[in-house]
């Protein structure tokens, strides 16, 4: 549980107009999903789903609902921001069972980039998936997936397979080994600049035996 208490009541106006009318009075539009009572409106103050935000607690983790002193546990699964203010406009909640398994978006964070002989070659960390879906327990989601650069050199690439997940946790995706990052780079073009370079080098050295015998 992260910590997080979100105070809501049940929302009677939908509808454009009523999502409208909510915000205006401080207060942010939502849905609450899952179970057998299945989907209801609610509407939460704008400024506690600010604050939940700003603690980077928020998406993707259980937090906890109370409605008229009814606690239960949710996950956040979609958030909507106004184009122009970025400011919360809609949530979607999902009720959960504390050890019940569910999927969630695992934001990836890359280290040791300073090991990585590629981009201290001027390579670069090309990114494919910021996120990995994971299936996990509710009230054990990991905060990040961490993986590590050290040794990776130019056209070297991270597999789900070479990143330690957390115990108790597993990808979404289990047909294949889908690639997280890259190493790219120029690594031929280095290659035939060094050949090139070595070319006269070997030219020179091969000449010397020659201009010998042509003095005796």
């Amino acid at each position: 549980m992260a910590g997080i208490v979100l105070n809501v009541e049940k929302r009677e106006k939908t509808g454009t107009g009523g999502a409208r009318a909510t915000r205006n009075a401080g207060l942010i539009p939502g849905v609450l999903y899952g179970g057998p009572r299945g989907a209801v409106s609610i509407e939460i103050k704008a400024k506690d789903v600010e604050t939940a935000l700003r603690s980077g607690k928020f998406i993707s983790h259980m937090v906890e609902l109370n409605h008229q002193g009814e606690k239960q546990p949710v996950i956040p699964r979609a958030i909507q921001f106004h184009p122009v203010t970025d400011q919360p406009i809609h949530v979607d909640l999902y009720r959960v069972e504390e050890n019940s398994e569910i999927g969630v978006d695992v934001v990836v964070r890359f280290k040791n980039h300073e090991q990585s002989p590629g981009l201290k070659r001027g390579g670069a960390l090309n990114v494919v998936r910021h996120t990995v879906r994971l299936k996990v327990k509710a009230n054990a989601i990991p905060e990040e997936i961490v993986v590590d650069l050290a040794g990776k050199d130019i056209g070297d690439s991270v597999h789900i397979s070479h990143v330690s997940l957390p115990s108790g946790a597993r990808p979404v995706i289990r047909d294949r080994d889908f690639t997280i990052a890259t190493i790219t780079g120029r690594k031929a073009e280095v290659e035939v600049a060094a050949t090139t370079e070595a070319a006269p080098a070997e030219a020179a050295a091969a000449a010397a035996p020659a201009a010998e015998k042509d003095k005796k």
